[in-house]
């Protein structure tokens, strides 16, 4: 692939906005001095994975909700938020990025998750294709460490050189997380097309997040145990 086209994945978007000073901030203080691609990529991978709490309650079809910048202000989002922050970080450090998506078969929702869902499968959850070395490696930055320890999951690590996708058994051999669907990756994120799939599949989920949703889903995974 020539450098005219790695452009496509180095530039700013509406919600890639890496020139935001917010987001200019999070990717200085993860950096840090940091001059090898695959370094900073490891650094910028822990800084949204754990830098910003996972909460599916915040899922919100606005489409401010899904600007990089927005993200770090609010310090917590679902995947996809989560993904984007993580590929615009990464053009914004100088590594070609895309977002990705794919339908996943949860089987260690809550109770009142999977209700508001209509089951376990949950379209697009996000991950992020990073160009280092020479390759797509793809990294999935959504479940922080203290949201693994509840549900006893593996938290997913990342080293820049190999995929990290979601486990599909827990510490205790339980089954977690089934990829159904790869829906591919993308130069930009492609909001018109997940609302209209989340308004249509997820429809109780997006109305209760548009109704102000609250939850506290570590806890309800401490109940449900």
């Amino acid at each position: 692939m020539s450098s005219n086209d790695m452009q496509a994945y180095l530039a700013p978007s509406d919600f890639f906005d890496f020139h935001h000073p917010r987001v200019r901030d999070f990717i200085d203080a993860a950096v840090g001095a940091a001059a090898d691609p695959v370094d900073r990529a490891v650094r910028l991978y822990y800084a949204v994975r754990d830098g910003v709490r996972y909460d599916p309650y915040r899922f919100y079809m606005r489409r401010e909700y899904f600007i990089a910048s927005r993200t770090v202000a609010e310090g917590a989002a679902y995947c996809v938020p989560k993904a984007i922050l993580l590929a615009a970080a990464a053009r914004g450090a100088g590594i070609p990025a895309r977002v990705g998506f794919a339908d996943v078969r949860n089987h260690l929702s809550t109770e009142r998750l999977r209700e508001l869902v209509g089951g376990d499968l949950y379209r697009w959850h996000g991950y992020v294709a990073l160009h280092l070395e020479g390759r797509w490696v793809k990294a999935t930055p959504a479940f922080n460490l203290q949201m693994c320890e509840r549900f006893d999951v593996k938290p997913l690590e990342f080293n820049g050189r190999d995929d990290s996708l979601m486990h599909p058994y827990n510490a205790r051999d339980e089954r977690h997380m089934e990829y159904v669907n790869d829906r591919g990756v993308f130069d930009d994120f492609p909001f018109e097309e997940l609302v209209d799939d989340m308004r249509a599949f997820h429809p109780r989920l997006v109305d209760a997040a548009e109704a102000s949703l609250r939850g506290d889903f570590e806890h309800e995974a401490m109940v449900d145990r």
